[in-house]
C-alpha cells in the first residue's frame, strides 16, 4: 500500500480546517433566500440573524420581525418573549412557509433558540 505524500496530507488538513471554520460561522441563511423559495425550506430548521424591527411580548410569548438587509421575517416565540426593537440577534428555528402570491411570500420562523451573532 502506497503512503500518502506530505502535499496530500497538507491539502486534506487545509480542507478540513476550512470546513470546520465555515461550520463555526453558524450557517446563517439570508432571509431573501428563504423567501425566494419558501417551499424548499418549509418545516426545516434554519438560522437567521439581523436587527429586530417591530416586536411584541406578553407573558413569555412574543413575535418580532428580523431584517438582515436582504429581507425581513416574522419570528414567533413561546418561551423567551421578544427582544427589544433595534437589538441585533440570531435565531434558530423551524421555517414555516405560509403562502406565495405573485412576488409576495409570507412566512414565519418558530424560534427554538436565540444566539448572539
Amino acid at each position: 500500500m502506497k503512503k500518502p505524500n506530505a502535499a496530500w496530507i497538507m491539502l486534506v488538513s487545509v480542507a478540513l480546517g476550512l470546513g470546520l471554520l465555515a461550520g463555526c460561522q453558524g450557517g446563517v441563511t439570508p432571509i431573501k433566500t428563504l423567501l425566494d423559495d419558501p417551499g424548499r425550506f418549509d418545516k426545516q430548521v434554519v438560522r437567521i440573524s439581523g436587527t429586530v424591527g417591530h416586536s411584541i411580548g406578553v407573558l413569555g410569548y412574543g413575535a418580532y420581525r428580523i431584517d438582515d438587509g436582504t429581507g425581513s421575517l416574522v419570528v414567533l416565540t413561546k418561551e423567551r418573549g421578544a427582544p427589544r426593537e433595534g437589538a441585533r440577534v440570531g435565531v434558530e428555528g423551524e421555517f414555516r412557509a405560509a403562502y406565495t402570491l405573485g412576488t409576495e411570500s409570507a412566512a414565519a420562523l418558530m424560534e427554538k433558540q436565540r444566539f448572539t451573532p
